[in-house]
């Protein structure tokens, strides 16, 4: 057995589908309406990574979406911003030069997302890139290929590569959640990841396979926990692909306050919600009116 296989072996985060979806059942059950509040909504939008990821995006159209931000600090000072704004990596210049708001990091997607399928030394430049631009945040698809072909080495490697060309940028490691499937899947691609340096573990892509799922989140936060408690490292999670009402930003909040407790859950480091339709609801939320922002 490699080292690979013990920590797998060692894990005892369950991966039993039956028995994960009645773990998630019983804490929604128990504790989302003791969730459902102005204070938690707030938290929810200080969480949220505002994300536009199109083809069509170009430098006009992400400053006009970098001015929103800025301007909704101006209008609410009394709410809290998003959390960062995320785009892909060439687009962090425009962002770096706009952005007025210092408490809102700059995120960027790279090393061949959403595929992860190019050559290592592509990746690592298009990261170096991108944190040399301004990147605060890389946000990097776990290579899918070289784990279903069981190399868990190069997939190790990869990441650890991938996180020392971050240098001081917080590495998010996209797990794909969609397309492993499987709960042991799951496990042990987040054990790969959370050893590998991940400073987040994230749960999709939100572009070729299914976004995130409850029990997905489950599963990454109970593997977050467990590496936590053997290491003392607080890792970040981030849910994406999806979530873009007030209702499921809640259950996924739900589910990380009680799994790995309110620290977690207390500040954006530790707990982010990748999406673009999102903010604007969770703000109509909070104010009562139809004011879409974002």
């Amino acid at each position: 057995m490699d080292k690979y296989q013990q920590m797998f072996a060692d894990s005892k985060v369950a991966t039993d589908d039956a028995a994960i979806s009645a773990a998630v059942k019983e804490i929604l059950d128990k504790h989302l309406e003791e969730n459902r509040k102005p204070e938690v909504l707030k938290r929810i939008l200080n969480s949220i990574d505002l994300t536009t990821l199109k083809s069509t995006d170009s430098q006009r159209s992400v400053a006009d979406f970098v001015e929103k931000v800025n301007a909704f600090d101006n209008d609410y000072p009394d709410l809290p911003n998003v959390a960062a704004i995320c785009v892909y990596p060439n687009f962090v210049p425009i962002v770096r030069t706009v952005l007025d708001v210092s408490a809102v990091d700059i995120a960027a997607v790279a090393g061949s997302f959403p595929s992860a399928q190019t050559f290592i030394e592509v990746k690592i430049a298009e990261i170096a890139l991108a944190v040399e631009s301004g990147a605060d945040e890389i946000d990097i698809v776990l290579p899918m290929g070289d784990f279903f072909d069981h190399d868990y080495e190069e997939v190790s490697d990869q990441i650890s590569e991938m996180k020392h060309a971050c240098r001081n940028a917080l590495l998010k490691v996209i797990l794909e959640t969609g397309a492993l499937k499987s709960a042991e899947n799951i496990r042990n691609a987040s054990i790969l990841a959370l050893n590998a340096g991940a400073d987040f573990l994230k749960t999709s892509t939100g572009k070729e396979y299914e976004g995130a799922s409850l029990e997905a989140a489950y599963v990454m936060c109970q593997c977050i926990k467990e590496y936590y408690e053997k290491s003392g490292r607080m890792v970040g999670f981030k849910v994406s692909g999806g979530v873009s009402t007030t209702e499921q930003a809640l259950t996924y909040y739900t589910l990380v306050r009680e799994i790995l407790g309110e620290e977690w859950v207390a500040t954006n480091e530790t707990f982010r919600i990748g999406a673009s339709r999102l903010a604007n609801n969770v703000v109509d939320a909070i104010t009562g009116s139809d004011i879409r922002p974002f």
